[in-house]
């Protein structure tokens, strides 16, 4: 009988078909970059980078005349020798508004200008290095500048609120809706509260099995970006909540055969996916913090900032996390002590009293 494959395995599985279709519709060439990056990138990372290389070459043969009347197999190396940094330049330019093959409008922020334009630069790099290329003029470029953005998160009020109406959401609905919530509820709590109580990413919650749940030891096995695992430990709130759902609901269910495993579950039976914990948390926090958008990263961005001011301990923070990264971490939770901040104002004196 062959060995049953976990949710990851699955999704890889599932990108790495999804690869092969997109290299289709790519330049031939391109099939020897994305082979050379297979053992230290994620199935999902070349999937991205695929659909962002496809629209560079059909940015070429959309605004670049040497190449407008070129199909995706006439591309070669060679071509990509003749690009020149105003090329380049231009690109991004075209980046920030531009009609995909479908017809449709698509824009980038700073960020998405950002995860192209390092595709286009790892792609470059790749045939430069291996020599197959002379130039690369993707290094004569300067990359996006990213500008910080305030970290939105919820305050200790807002967690407390956000749970409570969680809880009693129930007193204020009827018909249909009374029934869906009362169906939902004790999932739902669960799940904020995971999230809330370890800071584990979405992600990592959806691909969750019942065996990775450890109440002896009060510990989650995760499945890391990369596919490392860690367990990511919890108290006595996230317990109770898992307990609470695991007995009145999951032990009470039966799910379809693809999601026997599962630790949370969709109202189809099967296991419930990164999109519908999304628009789960999005639902409660639009009543709680209207003016706040909250999502799943929120909730992370919450926990690892209340970690940190209790602990004070970045490094903490991170392993936590699971931020490869030192800097991510402090990039993100070291600066954001508000209540430093407002002592501060009062610290430095400009007469004496």
């Amino acid at each position: 009988m062959a060995e049953k494959l976990s949710y990851h395995q699955e999704l890889t599985i599932k990108y790495t078909l999804q690869l092969r279709e997109v290299l289709k519709t790519l330049p031939s060439f391109a099939k020897d970059y994305f082979r050379a990056i297979e053992p230290t990138t994620s199935a999902k990372t070349r999937i991205s980078y695929a659909y962002d290389l496809r629209v560079f070459f059909n940015f070429l043969k959309e605004c670049n005349p040497t190449y407008r009347k070129y199909s995706m197999e006439q591309f070669t190396p060679t071509d990509l020798d003749r690009i020149q940094a105003v090329d380049i330049e231009e690109y991004m330019e075209y980046l920030k508004v531009y009609k995909d093959e479908k017809g449709d409008i698509q824009t980038n922020t700073e960020k998405g200008l950002a995860r192209k334009m390092s595709a286009l630069r790892s792609f470059y790099a790749y045939y430069f290095k291996r020599q197959v290329i002379k130039t690369n003029p993707t290094l004569l470029v300067d990359m996006p500048k990213l500008h910080d953005k305030a970290i939105i998160r919820l305050d200790a009020d807002e967690v407390a609120e956000l749970l409570d109406f969680v809880e009693n959401a129930g007193n204020t609905l009827t018909g249909q809706a009374l029934t869906y919530y009362n169906k939902t509820k004790d999932r739902d709590l669960a799940i904020l509260t995971l999230l809330l109580g370890t800071g584990i990413r979405v992600s990592e919650c959806v691909g969750l099995n019942i065996s990775d749940v450890d109440f002896k030891n009060n510990g989650i096995t995760v499945t890391r970006k990369g596919g490392s695992q860690m367990v990511v430990y919890f108290g006595d709130e996230v317990e109770a909540a898992l307990m609470n759902y695991l007995e009145v609901v999951r032990n009470n269910t039966t799910p379809l055969p693809s999601a026997e495993d599962a630790l949370f579950l969709s109202t189809r039976r099967t296991r419930m996916g990164v999109q519908a914990i999304q628009n789960m948390v999005k639902k409660y926090a639009k009543q709680v913090t209207p003016n706040k958008k909250i999502t799943p990263h929120k909730l992370r961005s919450t926990y690892g900032t209340s970690l940190y001011k209790e602990t004070g301990d970045i490094y903490l923070v991170a392993d936590v996390l699971g931020h490869k990264d030192i800097n991510t971490t402090r990039k993100h939770y070291a600066a954001i002590d508000d209540e430093r901040r407002r002592k501060a104002a009062n610290i430095v004196k400009l007469r004496e009293d």
